[in-house]
């Protein structure tokens, strides 16, 4: 996705994410960081800063964040909108463009309190993510994965297809996404558990779904559009059935009437 279209993306859901993430789990990652002024972040796949700008102002403590994504245009955005941010709390703010194929660059982690990525993991590998609990493990710091997406969804009014291009939409999530190699999907808050816990951290998880009314009609058509793509690449016999589908879901967003939950877990880890 080009960068111009991927913004975009990010500033459409940005609403919908924050009100999905689940507060008591932010509020029980922060309790456990250090008491160390400023707060040191590491942002993995930063994208333009959506995870700095919700969770900036409830550290309400001065912050060191690096944000790290493949992008330097999304990171220049990222940078120019985190000034908003520092109005409400001292923030320094660097960024690097790092592909994040592999962590195997420990320094960005380096004195770090806090470890975070917003809507990822489902794309990385289990691989990546041993790699990413051995990494905040060395140098003991929390970490905090929101919005990882876990292969539930619903739509209302409901149509035949729907279990189908949801089950070819699971299957797909499942492929490279290149980072690291076949992606976790809609395991990954299970794999990222199982990892941390290996690591030794105390893990904890909390239900982050989207819930979409019918005035996010952008959301939803962008949304309906996407799992249509990702059915037709992986079953093409079904091209004609999926198109038909496709035009009944957008006619419901169309007419006022679509509901969508789109099912995510937010996932938090602290050593004990």
């Amino acid at each position: 996705m080009a960068a111009e279209s991927l913004s975009g993306w990010l500033s459409l859901r940005e609403a919908a994410d924050s009100a999905a993430r689940s507060s008591d789990l932010t509020r029980a990652v922060i309790g456990h960081l250090p008491r160390a002024s400023p707060i040191r972040i590491l942002d993995l796949g930063a994208g333009t800063g959506s995870n700095l700008r919700y969770l900036s102002p409830r550290l309400a403590a001065p912050q060191q964040w690096l944000l790290v994504d493949h992008d330097p245009r999304l990171l220049e955005e990222a940078k120019r909108r985190a000034a908003t941010a520092a109005d409400a709390v001292p923030l320094e703010v660097d960024t690097r463009t790092m592909n994040l194929v592999t962590l195997d660059h420990p320094e960005i982690f380096s004195d770090r309190h806090l470890v975070t990525a917003s809507a990822l993991l489902d794309l990385v590998s289990p691989r990546w993510l041993d790699t990413a609990a051995a990494r905040c493990r060395d140098v003991g710091a929390a970490a905090l994965f929101p919005l990882n997406y876990n292969g539930r969804s619903h739509c209302t009014p409901a149509e035949p297809e729907d279990e189908e291009v949801r089950a070819l939409m699971n299957r797909h999530q499942h492929s490279d996404k290149g980072l690291g190699g076949v992606a976790a999907g809609p395991d990954a808050s299970d794999c990222a558990e199982r990892c941390f816990v290996a690591a030794g951290f105390h893990v904890r998880r909390e239900t982050s779904d989207w819930v979409l009314e019918p005035d996010q009609r952008e959301l939803q058509v962008q949304l309906i559009q996407g799992w249509a793509h990702a059915a037709v690449e992986l079953a093409p016999e079904r091209r004609t059935a999926i198109a038909d589908w496709l035009a009944r879901r957008l006619a419901h967003v169309t007419a006022g009437r679509s509901h969508i939950v789109v099912g995510h877990d937010d996932v938090a880890a602290w050593l004990p």
